[in-house]
């Protein structure tokens, strides 16, 4: 087996020490908000038109796509804990217009609906923008798109695959860049290569975008309710009762936005596993240091390995870098202990001064890590429960930020019972398969996990147990 480029270009042990030196264990991204009002839990019991539990992303954007079709309607989000705290305030913030976590995922498993897919999505990513601008919700939006870069020779060739399959459709927004080209952009020693994609992507501020979401929702008349932990949902009548610890709703229409966590549906208990993502983030970078790596177009930026990197600049000229380790806990807990893993947040740090050198001496304010909601097909899944007064949706596996607004639209589509052009979709009409129960689960994660380092080990080639599973569509290639 051969090495990477970051086992060859393995900076310092001292460099990456200091570097840790104070680090927070904290999510920068809603330490940045500052003290925020606590809401109420839910008491008493109360009736409504629409419940949506979770309020993340898709718990909000679900609240308020149900307000504009419906001012009328009551409409109540439940939250175990506090807005945005979960996966919408721990994520990079890189909004992609791909809803099939890339365009080559959605090819292999829906090639009659890719052309539909792609043109939704990047109408989904253009609608986000405008809503964001409509409710003057503050979310530090960049419409700056992406850089893709290859660190290992082996990879030039999928850049130049891609741009060629991107030419031959007409898509003047992927450019294909050379090494020079790439370093005069952003300047790494270890970029060989990149494919720019112009309009898939922007940056925004992940925990700004829940707070305003919320607000926004608040004042389109949603009600929010903070450390409400919903126990079960139960058949009422013609309705849904979502009981929580103090409280109870009766509602018309429930929507489940519960992302990582266990779902209230049995039927979906075995539909996600979550796997631990990390990150850092760097102090604010000096004028000098600035000049030292470019990265003037501010590009959001990841590698083609399978356990890839990526990583972005913020408002105030931080770097965000992670990614890269991917960790399954045996029995598919969330615990915060996970959150803190040394060798990891020392991995990175490292991983990070391969890549930018010149920064030597930079150090990591904040380190956190959260848990995806992974699901087998590699992106969202929907379906309908108890009559279809239930909707749901989950599985983004790390690609959420700008598909959970599509998510909300799809749920209150199929909450409507009207057929709409989302609704029709394969990828919306079909369940992917669930994951295996425990023991299996484990140990064929981790064994995928180890083969796909294998890989990146060894010029990309895929061994029989990777190839199997893209026989079976259980595959995944970044």
């Amino acid at each position: 087996m051969g090495t990477t480029v970051f086992e060859r270009q393995r900076p310092a042990a001292s460099v990456i020490r200091e570097s840790l030196i104070g680090t927070q264990q904290r999510v920068f991204w809603l330490d940045d908000l500052g003290p925020r009002e606590a809401r109420p839990g839910l008491t008493g019991t109360v009736s409504v038109d629409l419940v949506i539990v979770g309020a993340g992303y898709t718990g909000l954007w679900t609240a308020l796509h149900a307000k504009r079709r419906d001012p009328a309607a009551r409409v109540i989000v439940l939250e175990a804990r506090t807005v945005g705290w979960a996966a919408s305030g721990r994520n990079g913030g890189f909004c992609e217009a791909s809803l099939t976590h890339g365009r080559d995922n959605g090819l292999s498993r829906w090639p009659g609906e890719i052309d539909r897919l792609e043109r939704l999505g990047r109408e989904n990513l253009d609608a986000m923008r405008e809503d964001i601008a409509a409710h003057r919700i503050d979310a530090d939006w960049e419409r700056v798109g992406s850089l893709t870069v290859a660190t290992e020779p082996h990879q030039l060739a999928w850049l130049d695959e891609w741009a060629t399959d991107a030419a031959s459709r007409g898509d003047d927004g992927i450019t294909r860049l050379g090494e020079a080209e790439v370093r005069a952009s952003v300047a790494s020693p270890t970029f060989l290569g990149a494919v720019s994609d112009a309009h898939g992507t922007a940056l925004v501020h992940p925990g700004k975008l829940a707070a305003g979401l919320a607000r926004a929702a608040e004042q389109a008349g949603v009600e929010i309710f903070e450390a409400s932990p919903v126990r079960r949902i139960e058949d009422e009548a013609d309705a849904v009762a979502v009981v929580t610890a103090d409280g109870r709703i009766i509602a018309r229409r429930v929507a489940l936005a519960t992302n990582v966590f266990p779902s209230l549906l049995r039927r979906n208990r075995l539909m996600t596993v979550p796997v631990y993502d990390y990150v850092l983030m760097t102090e604010p970078l000096t004028d000098d240091q600035l000049d030292d790596i470019g990265w003037g177009d501010r590009q959001g930026i990841s590698d083609l390995a399978n356990q890839f990197h990526y990583f972005r600049m913020s408002r105030d000229n931080r770097i965000l870098f992670g990614g890269y380790d991917a960790v399954y806990h045996y029995g598919r807990r969330v615990r915060s202990g996970y959150e803190n893993r040394p060798e990891t947040f020392e991995k990175l740090a490292s991983h990070f001064f391969t890549t930018f050198p010149q920064l030597e001496g930079v150090r990591f304010t904040h380190r956190w890590a959260g848990a995806v909601d992974t699901s087998t097909q590699f992106c969202a899944f929907f379906g309908t429960a108890r009559r279809n007064r239930v909707a749901y949706a989950a599985g983004f596996t790390g690609l959420g930020v700008a598909a959970t607004r599509f998510a909300g639209e799809v749920m209150l589509d199929l909450l409507a019972g009207e057929p709409t052009e989302r609704t029709e979709l394969e990828m919306v009409r079909k369940r992917p398969l669930p994951f295996p129960p425990e023991p299996v689960a484990a140990a064929g994660i981790n064994v995928t996990r180890w083969s796909l380092d294998r890989a990146d080990h060894d010029r990309g080639r895929r061994n029989i147990l990777l190839k199997t599973l893209d026989a079976l569509g259980l595959g995944f290639d970044s």
